[in-house]
């Protein structure tokens, strides 16, 4: 366990947030490598095939990991408080909610994932893989649910090393499970998601079984289960909101994704391709911003809230710095790096997603403080701001599917999500100017 509340700010969550940006870049590059083996064995309608599915199983997953660390908020609270007995009941209720949750979400996105994809505008050529390869996901949603919750408590009590350990043992198994099952046996996109489900159930086994031995502190006894409404109220309101935050998201770039698939299964194409580009590059600015999260929780539990200001302007400094190398890394090796994953030359498919990545990278000076500002509040147990701000979100991507793609296509997507930061970035630096941690402080004391 690892105490936040002491060391110099910028030291202590680049300390805590460098296995994270780890891990996750690490699980990216697993994503690039999928891609890989799928377009090159399957083919390209394989590759679109899978990346019209995955606004959809994302929207679940974002889901279960919002719920997680919104659990993980009041449980890193307690943690700086050194109310252990707290921690103790609200790991219990917990864990409750999350396997909950994880069994409904699997019940109804396999229920409603055919019409789902009906009305996105799935192309027809490519809806027989995207559903074959989509309800695997979906039926392994629990061990995605029990790796999050796992790592989000681990987190919690300031232990970001062992999830990436128990990341980087399932990304090892997933791409040597890909090349077996689909370049050896041939099962083709089936054979991509077997291996996905296959390795996520590996993170989440290794990952919790850690939990169960060495964290036997925090572990609920007996009487720890009992129900106590206070702590699921604020277990569920915590987690529901960041939950939310993340579906309401996704909402709009699954009603974008419809507009995308009427471009045709090309440019679907260059958008995964893209998407796995850009997924990789914005982790290094997001994981600054998760740190912020159990940083800010465990200052705020331990009174501190000096130390959640110095914390904002160390970490807005980092995710600047962090955007200039991205910016010259995009411009050396994106177009090199999305031949690779496309495995192909053609040129709708290539200038496609170069252009893309290329307009959205600059904008990376403003999503990086989004993801700080975000994460502070939800830290601070301020829970309505940030999912207005995913309000906001959904709302210019849904304006955007229906106005600005239909009149630039595919140049229209790429600004979407720059708007969108643009916007959120304004509202959460208000409100964060609007009710400094001390007043949070102050509020919560009265």
């Amino acid at each position: 366990m690892k105490d936040l509340t002491k060391g110099y700010p910028a030291k202590v969550i680049m300390m805590f947030a460098f296995p994270l940006m780890f891990g996750f870049i690490f699980q990216q590059l697993y994503n690039m490598a999928d891609s890989k083996i799928v377009s090159t064995y399957v083919g390209t309608d394989a590759l679109a095939a899978v990346g019209a599915t995955a606004v959809v199983s994302n929207m679940i997953i974002s889901f279960i990991n919002g719920l997680t660390q919104g659990f993980a908020i009041p449980i890193a609270n307690s943690f700086g408080a050194r109310d252990m007995g707290r921690l103790r009941r609200l790991v219990a209720g917990a864990t409750i909610l999350t396997f909950g949750v994880a069994v409904l979400l699997t019940v109804v996105g396999l229920v409603c994932i055919k019409p789902i994809l009906d009305a996105l505008n799935t192309p027809e050529d490519i809806m027989v893989d995207a559903l074959a390869y989509v309800r695997i996901i979906l039926a392994g949603i629990i061990f995605t649910a029990l790796y999050n919750f796992c790592a989000n408590v681990l987190r919690a009590v300031g232990d970001s090393k062992t999830p990436v350990y128990c990341l980087l043992v399932a990304v090892v198994a997933n791409i040597g499970l890909d090349l077996l099952f689909v370049a050896v046996f041939h099962w083709g996109i089936e054979g991509a998601a077997i291996a996905t489900v296959i390795a996520q159930a590996i993170s989440g086994v290794l990952c919790g079984g850690y939990l169960l031995v060495k964290f036997k502190e925090i572990l609920p006894g007996r009487k720890e289960w009992k129900l106590e409404m206070e702590q699921y109220t604020n277990l569920i309101t915590t987690g529901v909101s960041m939950g939310l935050m993340g579906c309401i998201v996704n909402i709009g770039t699954v009603v974008l994704q419809g507009s995308i698939n009427d471009l045709g299964t090309d440019i679907v194409a260059a958008h995964t391709a893209a998407r796995r580009v850009f997924d990789i590059l914005t982790v290094t600015l997001y994981t600054v911003g998760l740190a912020m999260t159990t940083f800010t929780s465990q200052n705020m539990g331990a009174r501190k809230p000096e130390r959640v200001r110095q914390g904002v302007r160390h970490s807005i400094f980092i995710v600047s710095a962090i955007t200039t190398v991205l910016i010259v890394i995009s411009y050396l090796f994106g177009e090199p790096i999305l031949k690779w994953i496309t495995n192909t030359d053609k040129t709708t498919i290539i200038d496609a997603s170069v252009m893309y990545c290329h307009i959205c990278i600059w904008f990376f000076y403003v999503l990086g403080p989004l993801f700080v500002l975000r994460c502070t509040l939800q830290g601070m147990g301020r829970k309505i701001i940030p999912v207005c701000s995913s309000v906001l979100e959904m709302v210019v991507k849904v304006l955007s599917a229906s106005l600005l793609v239909p009149a630039l296509q595919y140049v229209g997507v790429a600004f979407t999500e720059p708007i969108s930061w643009i916007v959120m970035t304004i509202l959460l630096g208000g409100a964060y100017l609007a009710k400094s941690p001390e007043k949070v402080l102050e509020e919560k004391q009265g």
